[in-house]
């Protein structure tokens, strides 16, 4: 399907019709048992379609996590074409968790397989990863920008290991996280009313160290609900920040599942919360 409206509108739009949240869709062996279901492609399909059914037509974004359907081969790849599908036809926008990130021909070929409208697993957005350089993301960029859709870029991430690389210092003495930040807000400038390259800020990181006002863009917060953070984080993290904010859970609200009302229940309490928190 050809877009003409460019991702960071829409977004924007669809986050003033269904509140501020984007579900996850994490398949992982975990949730499949407790849903009474088998970890295989069926199980998947049962599971990933149930979230589609349940959230597609009142939730802004959900979030399949490509690993967890690659785990099951074709089938799980079938799978998850299916589930983008359905997630556009429901009225949700979609954000493919791949975590992309190379160099040349072969980010080329990834923005071709995710980010055109004639590609199956093509979704509305992409997370991606900038540590092989800010500027290997280019050809990404600039086929979701052709395409009116968007990209995620990893900036500040909740995982241990992730500081030792994200604060550390370059020759300008800016932390690569800031240069990620700036170079992302740098490619939005001057969009009304925001550009469609967006970051990936954890919510549970606290106090960043990283100014945010130049972003002008979308910033995907993951790690609200069983990883620990609140919407009241949301408030102290982005207080500051320029752009649409999306907090994105998975587990706090799966955990409901395999029930397509209690899914819809709790992803609407998780609205409220967010909304009433962020005023």
């Amino acid at each position: 399907m050809t877009i003409t409206e460019p991702f960071g509108h829409r977004l924007v739009a669809a986050i003033e019709a269904r509140g501020a949240l984007c579900v996850g869709i994490d398949p992982h062996p975990g949730l499949l048992q407790a849903w009474d279901l088998p970890d295989d492609a069926g199980g998947l399909e049962r599971f990933a379609m149930t979230v589609v059914e349940a959230l597609g037509p009142t939730v802004a974004v959900l979030k399949p996590q490509s690993a967890f359907f690659e785990a099951h081969g074709a089938a799980g790849i079938a799978v998850l074409e299916e589930v983008l599908a359905a997630t556009r036809e429901a009225g949700a926008l979609s954000i493919l968790d791949g975590k992309r990130g190379d160099i040349g021909s072969t980010m080329a070929a990834y923005a071709a397989a995710y980010l055109t409208h004639e590609a199956p697993l093509a979704a509305d957005a992409l997370t991606v990863s900038p540590y092989l350089g800010f500027g290997s993301l280019l050809p990404t960029v600039d086929v979701a920008l052709a395409e009116g859709r968007g990209l995620f870029v990893l900036a500040l991430t909740s995982n241990p290991e992730g500081h030792q690389v994200q604060h550390a210092l370059g020759q300008d003495e800016k932390t690569v996280a800031q240069s990620i930040v700036d170079q992302v807000g740098a490619l939005n400038a001057g969009d009304d009313p925001i550009g469609s390259i967006g970051l990936v800020v954890g919510a549970t990181i606290g106090k960043t160290g990283v100014d945010l006002t130049s972003v002008n863009g979308p910033m995907l917060a993951p790690g609200l609900g069983a990883q620990g953070a609140t919407a009241e984080d949301l408030r102290a993290i982005f207080a500051d920040a320029h752009g649409a904010l999306l907090p994105s859970t998975s587990r706090q609200v799966l955990g409901a599942g395999p029930s397509v009302a209690k899914l819809r229940e709790v992803a609407a309490r998780t609205i409220d919360e967010v909304r009433a928190a962020l005023g």
